[in-house]
């Protein structure tokens, strides 16, 4: 998909004013065989540009240092917030400029060496700025191996060798360049794989910096940017500190306060939110990333696929009390016993070890979710298989099509323009960078899993299998990516594994998954930003020595917050203890530490097996495997009929997954303001939504971010609270939403059926 800010190819150039171009002969051949890159991807190269300055360096560890800390820092708040890296690229651009015409141009030169540099080697460009915002991308990405240092601390509450959680980071994130190393000749040099998410930053790119035209009628995107930007940021206050409850409004609880029926179906935080919003961006965004960078496409199947099953599938399964569905709150991922009540893990293992102890679990209960998180595996299980088979049926010839091309162009030493351009211009990154990276990286992970004590559970051989899933998965899932922009994740699959293969072991199932799934996105993450830098010229020795050094400052920044939020704020992630009106509720985490109980603890050999309670939801490996069938059939029976093809199987299935960490409430305020963007005004105002729609997303982005960690550290930190009152609380005020409606079962709050 091309992105609407795209820029027409400018004309050609002379040799004479430093920039390399292709050849206008055979420019089709020359080019690029992708006609979203032709349109999009400037063909030309100016070598005598500065990019790793003192500029580079100084914006671009500020921005990853930033986002890594603001990101982590609202990951374990109610109303998470995910900073993008685009809030960096607009933020950046007057900071580049304003340092290009204040700092001195003088060379320094270090003491008793012949390296020289000027921190002001000329105005900022766009390499440096695209440098800055690689940069800012590690730090706006995450942490994913941070979730298991908050469940042994604040879940399992056992102490972790500080040490073991550091390395654990770096090398669950660093591993990933080993893969991407050995297959980036294929996904990065290669003309057929174009990687459609980088057509945006392109796009956004050569918009900031190609000039523009000013007229009477229009401000800069600058100058809209600026106002929205402190405009959101004084917004902010109202939810995040004077009036919390605004992030949720569910009208129908306030009707109806003594029915936990009506609360069930109005809650937008515990229900089926009919008729809640928010007016809160981060409600809108928190969870399911900016809707106005969401094409209408994928709002359309996305909500549709969460309205069949909230709406349908969810109230057919609970009402009719599936897997005794009624004994539990509608709306959670905590895990239950047979009574109904929380689930005691302190029952069942054994402190010592920290296993399972199977005599003690065969004496007590099996383990019981809510009818919503089984359906939610369930539907996991079933996206995996309709990516599968949808990619095969809708996708597969084109990918094979692509993939001889591939290996026949990888012959080729020039490829399309902008390889040629590439390796004319620029030296290439040794393959030893990469293998030594992978190998150093590989040692340090195996000493973090058998050293420490063993903290971690995972032996040396779930490493080695972790690491060859990694490895056997990234050409493939690359491939789809690059050219389809469609990836399909491992999590499920590799909890899965290991779960069978080593149960009862939650921080090895964890542990494990990290390795398996993180190393791989990551390896994906960096062949990406690799193509990025191929499109907008960046040297490749200067990518990787950015991306390796912020992958490693993002880790350690994401690792001293955690550290530092699990130390110092008390009853952090525990909902029974904290107050109303706390927003530290850890939503991610908590439905990670279900996660290991369900796959680690107790294992899938004890849940989804005819010895536990949910062997029916392997069902949806086969309906999703299936699901695309009709579809593609259709589609080939009434090619005519473009609105059958626009009928997402995967992503339907899919749309649900964010639950139960995101609720109703956010779905909703989601699609509202998604619709009204991308489909009305991209319609009736498609001149606007160019110019300013992705610049809005990142100033509310960037407006909301500061405003929420002000807040923190001014008041909340310092215990400056207002009065209590009924908007204070952090909460959608129906707390009869979470009662169990099955007859006899007492639960503190709750009414009796």
């Amino acid at each position: 998909m091309v992105s609407s800010l795209e820029v027409s190819k400018p004309p050609k150039q002379t040799l004479e004013s430093k920039v390399v171009i292709a050849d206008e002969e055979k420019e089709d051949e020359n080019d690029n065989p992708i006609e979203e890159v032709r349109l999009t991807v400037p063909i030309t190269d100016d070598p005598s540009q500065p990019v790793l300055t003192f500029r580079t360096w100084f914006l671009g560890m500020l921005s990853c240092v930033v986002l890594a800390f603001v990101n982590n820092f609202f990951g374990y708040r109610s109303n998470q917030l995910s900073v993008t890296a685009v809030v960096a690229q607009i933020v950046t651009l007057p900071l580049g400029k304003l340092m290009a015409t204040t700092l001195p141009t003088r060379k320094l030169r270090l003491p008793g060496t012949n390296w020289s540099c000027s921190l002001n080697p000329g105005p900022f460009n766009m390499k440096e700025h695209v440098l800055i915002t690689i940069f800012a991308s590690a730090g706006a990405g995450g942490v994913y191996a941070t979730s298991i240092i908050t469940i042994v601390k604040a879940f399992y509450h056992r102490n972790l060798n500080p040490v073991a959680a550091m390395l654990l980071l770096q090398t669950t994130q660093l591993l990933g360049y080993g893969w991407a190393g050995m297959f980036r000749k294929f996904l990065v040099d290669s003309p057929y794989m174009w990687w459609p998410s980088n057509l945006v930053q392109v796009s956004l790119f050569r918009a900031l910096h190609e000039k523009e035209e000013k007229r009477e009628d229009q401000q800069t995107r600058l100058r809209f940017f600026l106002k929205v930007f402190f405009a959101s940021f004084i917004y902010y206050i109202v939810p995040g500190y004077l009036f919390p409850s605004i992030s949720s409004l569910s009208f129908v609880c306030w009707i109806w306060t003594r029915s936990v029926t009506a609360q069930q179906i109005g809650s937008g935080r515990n229900g089926l939110g009919i008729g809640s919003f928010g007016l809160d961006w981060s409600t809108v965004a928190g969870f399911l990333g900016s809707p106005l960078a969401t094409p209408f496409f994928a709002i359309a199947n996305f909500f549709g696929g969460f309205v069949i099953f909230f709406y349908i599938i969810l109230p057919i399964f609970y009402w009719s009390n599936a897997y005794e569905a009624k004994k539990f709150p509608f709306f959670t991922s905590q895990t239950f016993d047979y009574t109904g009540h929380r689930y005691n893990l302190t029952r069942i293992l054994n402190q010592k070890t920290f296993d399972i102890d199977l005599p003690a679990y065969e004496s007590y209960s099996k383990l019981y979710v809510s009818v919503l998180f089984a359906l939610i595996y369930g539907l996991s299980f079933g996206t995996l298989a309709a990516t599968i088979s949808h990619v095969a049926l809708f996708d597969g010839k084109f990918i094979w099509g692509m993939w001889k091309k591939v290996t026949s162009a990888t012959k080729d030493k020039f490829g399309d323009v902008h390889t040629r351009l590439m390796k004319k211009n620029y030296k290439e990154v040794p393959q030893w960078w990469f293998i030594a990276v992978l190998v150093v990286s590989f040692v340090i992970a195996l000493y973090t899993c058998e050293g420490f004590g063993k903290q971690l559970q995972l032996p040396w051989w779930g490493l080695l299998l972790a690491c060859a899933i990694a490895f056997t998965f990234t050409l493939p899932i690359g491939v789809i990516l690059a050219t389809t922009n469609q990836q399909m994740g491992l999590n499920v699959i590799t909890e899965l594994i290991i779960g069978y293969l080593y149960p009862g072991k939650p921080l090895a199932n964890v542990t494990f998954k990290t390795y398996g799934y993180v190393s791989l996105s990551q390896a994906l993450y960096f062949v990406g930003d690799f193509k990025l830098g191929h499109y907008m010229k960046i040297p490749p020795r200067s990518m990787f020595l950015v991306q390796l050094v912020a992958t490693m400052v993002s880790s350690t920044v994401s690792f001293g917050t955690t550290w530092w939020l699990l130390s110092s704020i008390e009853n952090i992630c525990n909902t029974d203890k904290l107050p109303k009106s706390s927003p530290w509720t850890c939503p991610g985490d908590e439905v990670f530490y279900n996660a290991s109980i369900i796959w680690g603890v107790i294992g899938p050999g004890r849940m989804f097996t005819s010895k536990g309670v949910y062997p029916g939801m392997n069902w949806f490996f086969l309906i999703g495997l299936l699901a695309p069938v009709p579809v593609w059939f259709f589609a080939r029976k009434y090619p005519d009929k473009k609105w059958i093809r626009q009928i997402h199987i995967p992503l339907i299935f899919s749309a649900s997954l964010p639950m139960p960490m995101a609720k109703a409430v956010h779905y909703w305020s989601w699609m509202t303001v998604g619709v009204v963007f991308n489909y009305y005004i991209f319609r009736k105002y498609k001149g606007w939504w160019a110019r300013h729609n992705y610049i809005l997303s990142a100033a509310l982005d960037g407006g909301t971010a500061i405003m929420g960690v002000l807040i923190y550290f001014v008041l909340q930190n310092n215990n400056i609270s207002l009065p209590n009152w009924w908007g204070s609380e952090n909460t959608d005020h129906c707390p009869l939403a979470a009662c169990p409606t099955e007859k006899g079962i007492v639960i503190k709050g709750c009414p009796v059926f």
